[in-house]
């Protein structure tokens, strides 16, 4: 069933929409070949690699492991590391809790993580990312996310005493009207898809 914008009338009905939007978006995810996925990531990545945030002084950024295929950022942020920059993945430690960053390296050995399976720094070391590359399912024109349903960026974001510069990634395909934020929703500072780079303060360009 497809919800429409007359129909948001609380957030249950909110909540059903997203859920509906969200297996719509990953299916169409899904869906792109492999070589085309590739290509969008690329676009991405040169986007990115353009950013005053990731081109200037090295600094420390949280990226994520792919699944589900989202953009691979792996080849960009080994980049990074080349030029000095630090690097760190997300880590959920308990259930509907703020994720942990472990540091990473190449070298850094993995394991699995149990929550949902995705690779993880088998040593914690905790750090503090001062730039966040957040993959979207979802994103509307006002740099709101839609993600997996879990909360956990948002509850993430919530806790931070300097709050990260938040990148959100995902394909332009993932393009809503709105997400129909709610007071716990936190927007993304800027939006990156392989056509578009968008800062909220500042609209698209």
């Amino acid at each position: 069933m497809r919800y429409t914008l007359g129909l948001m009338q609380s957030w249950e009905d909110i909540k059903r929409w997203r859920k509906a939007e969200r297996a719509r978006l990953l299916e169409q995810r899904r869906a792109l070949p492999l070589a085309e996925r590739e290509r969008l990531g690329t676009a991405i990545a040169e986007k990115l690699a353009a950013l005053p945030e990731l081109s200037g002084a090295p600094c420390r950024v949280g990226f994520y492991w792919p699944i589900r295929g989202e953009p691979d950022m792996r080849p960009f942020v080994r980049s990074l590391l080349e030029k000095g920059f630090e690097a760190a993945l997300p880590v959920v430690v308990e259930r509907n809790a703020p994720i942990e960053f472990y540091r990473w390296t190449a070298e850094t050995k993995l394991t699995r993580q149990e929550v949902w399976g995705i690779p993880i720094p088998a040593v914690r070391d905790v750090v503090v990312p001062d730039v966040l590359l957040v993959p979207l399912v979802g994103f509307d024109d006002a740099a709101y996310r839609l993600g997996y349903g879990g909360g956990y960026y948002d509850r993430t974001l919530a806790t931070f005493v300097r709050k990260p510069r938040a990148i959100g990634l995902g394909y332009e395909l993932a393009r809503l009207e709105t997400i129909y934020p709610q007071p716990h929703d936190i927007p993304m500072d800027i939006i990156v898809t392989e056509s578009r780079l968008m800062r909220r303060e500042e609209g698209t360009s």
